[in-house]
C-alpha cells in the first residue's frame, strides 16, 4: 500500500471497544437517527451523497464521524466514493436487539407524529 493509500484508512473501533453509551448518544441525534434508519432499509453500503440532510456538509461529515467513531457504522472508500454500511451484526452481538429496538421505536414515532 502507498502512503497515499493509507491516509484513506479510516478508523473504526474494534468490536470490543464500542461503547453502549456511545451508540446511545450516536443514535439520540434526528440526523444521525435518519441516516441509520436509511441504511438499514438498504441492502447496499450507501455512498455519504445518497443522505439528503437538512444541515451543511461540514455537519454532515460530523454526523457520519460520530457514527464511524461510535461503532454504529463502517465507512469504507470505493475510488473516491465514501460507503457506509451499518455494523448491524456487531451491535446485534454486543447489544441484542437494541438496533431493532430502536428501528421499530423510529417508525412508531414517524407514524404517530408524521414526520
Amino acid at each position: 500500500m502507498t502512503e497515499r493509500d493509507t491516509s484513506r484508512i479510516l478508523a473504526h473501533p474494534e468490536a470490543g471497544e464500542i461503547r453502549l453509551e456511545g451508540v446511545l448518544h450516536a443514535l439520540s441525534d434526528p440526523v444521525r437517527l435518519s441516516i441509520v434508519l436509511d441504511l438499514a432499509a438498504s441492502a447496499e453500503d450507501l455512498a455519504c451523497s445518497y443522505f439528503v440532510l437538512p444541515v451543511t456538509k461540514s455537519t454532515t461529515t460530523h454526523h457520519f464521524r460520530v457514527l464511524r467513531e461510535s461503532g454504529v457504522v463502517r465507512q469504507t472508500y470505493r475510488g473516491t466514493t465514501k460507503l457506509n454500511a451499518l455494523r448491524r451484526d456487531e451491535l446485534e452481538e454486543l447489544f441484542p436487539g437494541l438496533l431493532d429496538s430502536v428501528l421499530k421505536a423510529a417508525a412508531a414515532e414517524e407514524a404517530r407524529l408524521g414526520s
